[in-house]
């Protein structure tokens, strides 16, 4: 009886231990969601939306996204992880880009001149 719980005991500890690595292996980035933009987006909240809580658009790929009726005061944010920034372009396609937005930052920006946001990879 004492073999047969010891060598349960046994199996127990090797699970937990297995369970424990693998879960620090397959650890998710340090992004969180915020003020409702998912890890690993960027996100353009509705026009005088202050504070940011709900995005109307969100763009996770890489690259340039194009704009359609943005007015106004938005705030946009950047909750890319591992260095990614994003850019407001005031061409379609990515041209004409200012100043990159690092991770973890946002603006309040004015996006009547702006026609596209880059996803630039780190």
């Amino acid at each position: 009886m004492r073999k047969t719980i010891r060598g349960a005991a046994a199996f127990a500890t090797a699970a937990a231990a297995v369970m424990a690595m693998t879960g620090a292996a397959h650890a998710k980035p340090a992004a969180d969601p915020w003020a409702g933009c998912p890890d690993g987006a960027v996100c353009v909240y509705p026009q005088n939306q202050n504070p940011a809580q709900s995005p109307s658009l969100v763009f996770y790929s890489y690259g340039p996204h194009n704009l359609s009726n943005q007015f106004g005061r938005h705030w946009v944010l950047n909750n890319q992880y591992g260095g990614a920034t994003a850019s407001l372009c005031t061409g379609y396609n990515g041209a004409g880009c200012g100043a990159p937005i690092a991770e973890g930052t946002g603006v309040y920006a004015d996006l009547t001149p702006i026609n596209s946001i880059t996803l630039n990879r780190p």
